[in-house]
C-alpha cells in the first residue's frame, strides 16, 4: 500500500471515529453518561471535566447521578449542566445531583434522527474528500512521473476501496444510532 493511501485510510479513520464520538453525544432516552461529555465545572480557579468532580453513575435507566468528591462543589455543577446545551435540569439534596431523562416524544426521536442523518452526511462527506486529496496528490506524482499510470489506476482503485469501506462503518453507525433513538 502506498503512503498516499495509508495516509488517506489513517484520515478516515479518525473522521470515522470523530463520528462515533459525535453520535455518542445525542441523547437518546436512555441514561448513557456521555451525555455529559464536554461538560465543564469551574472548580478551584480553573475549568474541569465533569468527570473529574465526582463520580458519575447510572442508578436507573432514566438517571444520571453525580456525586461530587466535594460537596461544596454541587452548585457549580449544576451551573454548569445548566448552562451546557443538553436540556436536562439538575436536581440535587446538597449531596447527589440527579439528572432525570424524560421520555422522548415521537417528534423528538424524528428529530433526533434528522440530526443524526445530518451530521453522518458531513462525515461521508468529510471522507470522499479525504479520498479526493490522496487521488490528487497521486495525479500530481503520475504528472511528475514519479508513478506509472497503471500505478495510478491501480492506487485509485485502492483508495475508492478504502474509502467505501470508511463509509460502510459510518452507514453501520448511522443505522444502530437510528434505531437505539427509534426504541421506545
Amino acid at each position: 500500500m502506498s503512503d498516499v493511501i495509508f495516509e488517506m485510510a489513517e484520515k478516515m479513520e479518525k473522521s470515522v471515529d470523530s463520528f462515533k464520538n459525535e453520535l455518542s453525544k445525542i441523547r437518546t432516552g436512555r441514561a448513557s453518561i456521555s451525555l455529559l461529555d464536554g461538560i465543564h465545572v469551574d472548580a478551584y480557579g480553573s475549568s474541569l471535566p465533569i468527570n473529574q468532580v465526582g463520580t458519575l453513575t447510572i442508578p436507573e435507566s432514566r438517571m444520571i447521578a453525580i456525586q461530587p468528591w466535594d460537596v461544596q462543589m454541587v452548585p457549580a455543577i449544576e451551573k454548569a449542566i445548566l448552562k451546557s446545551d443538553i436540556g436536562l435540569t439538575p436536581m440535587s439534596d446538597g449531596k447527589v445531583i440527579r439528572l432525570n431523562i424524560p421520555q422522548l416524544t415521537e417528534e423528538r426521536r424524528r428529530d433526533l434522527v434528522k440530526q443524526v442523518k445530518k451530521i453522518a452526511e458531513e462525515f461521508r462527506v468529510a471522507v470522499r474528500n479525504v479520498r479526493r486529496e490522496a487521488i490528487d496528490i497521486l495525479k500530481k506524482q503520475k504528472k511528475d512521473k514519479e508513478i506509472s499510470e497503471d500505478d495510478l489506476f491501480k492506487l485509485q482503485e485502492e483508495a475508492q476501496s478504502e474509502t467505501d469501506t470508511y463509509i460502510k462503518q459510518i452507514d453501520e453507525a448511522t443505522a444502530s444510532k437510528e434505531k437505539e433513538v427509534m426504541e421506545v
